[in-house]
């Protein structure tokens, strides 16, 4: 296809799904105990039709206080996204590492929020290497496959001009 064809747009950015759990208040404001924080996260995609695809960043962040949860957090940050004239390659390229890398700071302005919002300090997610992240989960699904995605010279994507 041309380049003329080619598009990557961000149609919009939504909180899909949140929760959180402080299974253990009031008595763990009082606790000296200090917190341990555990950290997930994962990715998603699911294609709508008409060139549309919904790709998704959940995290769950996990305070614990000795063998008590100080909270648990749980979220994902979804958006729509127009993808066209690009190979099935570039595709997933795009679904896995661009999209998430655009969602992300939505998600960990969320997380941050909401978790103060609590009672408890800020949580701030740290910045995430999405072609490492995406190279990883490929060799785990398929070895072998990501190092043919993303090129076996650097890191291979090409993203629509």
């Amino acid at each position: 296809m041309s380049e003329q064809n080619t598009v990557f747009n961000l149609q919009r950015v939504y909180l899909k799904d949140c929760s959180l759990e402080l299974p253990h208040a009031p008595s763990i404001f009082v606790d000296g105990t200090e917190p341990r924080l555990e950290f997930e996260i994962d990715t998603g995609d699911e294609e709508l039709g008409h060139d549309l695809v919904e790709v998704s960043v959940r995290c769950t962040v996990t305070c614990r206080l000795g063998d008590r949860i100080g909270f648990l957090v749980e979220a994902t940050q979804a958006a729509i996204f127009e993808i066209q004239g690009v190979s099935d390659e570039q595709r997933m390229l795009l679904k896995g590492i661009s999209c998430p890398h655009i969602i992300y700071p939505y998600l960990r302005a969320n997380l941050a929020d909401l978790v103060q919002r609590s009672s408890f300090p800020p949580v701030h997610l740290a910045e995430i290497n999405w072609e490492a992240f995406f190279q990883q989960r490929m060799s785990e699904q398929n070895p072998g496959l990501a190092d043919h995605a993303a090129g076996d010279s650097g890191s291979g994507i090409i993203l629509p001009q």
